[in-house]
């Protein structure tokens, strides 16, 4: 499948032993996007209105993490914050890039989190939205994601969750991320990742606080005040804990504050990045 077929299949390189697709686009300054862990996600469909804002001033990546999108999925595939961190590693390693300010979504933020700790020399920034990596009570929007049946009306149950504003569950969108998770192997390897009880998922991965205080990055934490999927008393035990942190919070905006505040997120995280 090339990219006229589908913009979420960009390049591949491989990244600790794992087929990564991954977007490249821009100059400059390295930028690391990781995408949320939604049924039927990828990069392209977490990041597409923010990878060409940010690549006018950033050489940004934008990869699939082993068990979501496009990257290469083993049948032995063991879904892990040791191995995402890995092929994360990995990837830098492959383009030669030393070091990367990162910025992660949801599941995303506790990989950010857990890189940047395990590998403090190869981050520079950090930004944290929506996100998991600290320890918190799973809410009924996360299991209820994390607990997905294909369906076309769970799809639109769930887009409900994530966005605050109604106007953006379109039942167009609704059957794009439906067809998205029914995708050969896409609700195998998800389903596989998140059986119940799924607090220990969440547990998983959450990072030590010790090691999440001794951070020296500097960091940017966002929230949507309305998220129902990731508390937002995340963004605020965070910003107690990181010494170089600052905390934005969208009012009237859900889990997908890049989506329903597509203008005002590109450029706060373009101007912390810069």
């Amino acid at each position: 499948m090339t990219t006229t077929q589908n913009p979420e299949v960009a390049r591949r390189i491989q990244a600790a032993g794992i087929m990564t697709n991954y977007h490249d686009q821009g100059s400059g300054e390295p930028v690391l996007l990781i995408h949320g862990s939604g049924p039927g996600v990828s990069a392209w469909a977490n990041w597409r209105l923010t990878i060409p804002e940010l690549a006018q001033q950033f050489r940004v990546i934008a990869p699939d993490m082993v068990g979501f999108g496009f990257s290469e999925r083993k049948p032995d595939a063991v879904y892990s914050m040791d191995n995402w961190v890995a092929q994360t590693v990995g990837l830098l390693d492959a383009l030669d890039i030393g070091r990367a300010s990162v910025v992660g979504n949801s599941f995303g933020g506790a990989l950010a989190l857990a890189l940047a700790i395990r590998y403090p020399e190869r981050v520079n920034k950090l930004v944290l939205m929506g996100s998991v990596g600290v320890p918190f009570a799973i809410t009924d929007g996360l299991d209820r994601v994390w607990g997905y049946e294909p369906s076309l009306a769970n799809m639109k149950a769930l887009l409900d969750i994530f966005a605050w504003s109604r106007e953006l569950v379109t039942d167009e969108l609704a059957e794009l991320r439906y067809k998205a998770s029914i995708r050969p192997g896409f609700q195998e390897s998800f389903a596989s990742m998140f059986p119940a009880p799924r607090q220990q998922w969440v547990d998983a991965m959450a990072s030590p606080l010790e090691d999440i205080r001794a951070l020296p990055h500097h960091t940017l934490i966002i929230h949507g005040r309305d998220d129902r999927v990731i508390p937002l008393q995340n963004a605020y035990d965070l910003l107690s804990l990181i010494d170089h942190a600052e905390l934005h919070v969208f009012g009237q905006c859900g889990h997908w504050t890049q989506i329903e505040h597509v203008a005002r997120f590109n450029a706060l995280v373009a101007g912390f990045l810069s």
